[in-house]
């Protein structure tokens, strides 16, 4: 069983920045990838916002390119999301995740979000 404990989300100005942080608990393995969605409303579509392997190789969805940083933490089972120059359209639930491969099989681990809010 693997759970999440996420932190960091909250309201902050247009410009800002905040600092996200997910830790896993449990048995996730070492080589999970792990990394970010967001849903920025009910009705829309859950987006990647990037992911970091276990080697640190990274991915980011196009918006967000150049002002978010995603790190991690191996020894802690840690993920970090460093946003900057935040924008109101960057208002979302953002959800921590990881997913294992082993032997073709995915296997996904959701948190349970947290709320970003950009606004003046």
């Amino acid at each position: 069983q693997v759970q999440f404990v996420e932190s960091g989300g909250g309201l902050v100005q247009p410009g800002g920045s905040l600092r996200l942080s997910c830790t896993a608990s449990g048995s996730l393995r070492s080589d999970a990838v792990m990394g970010w969605y967001r849903r920025q409303a009910p009705e829309k579509q859950r987006e990647l916002v990037a992911d970091i392997g276990s080697d640190d190789s990274t991915k980011y969805t196009s918006s967000v390119k150049g002002r978010f940083i995603i790190s991690r933490d191996n020894a802690k089972m840690t993920v970090y999301l460093q946003m900057n120059s935040l924008k109101p359209e960057d208002t979302a639930v953002y959800y921590c995740y990881a997913y294992t491969v082993v032997a073709g099989n995915y296997e996904w681990f959701w948190g349970q979000g947290t709320e970003v809010t950009v606004s003046s």
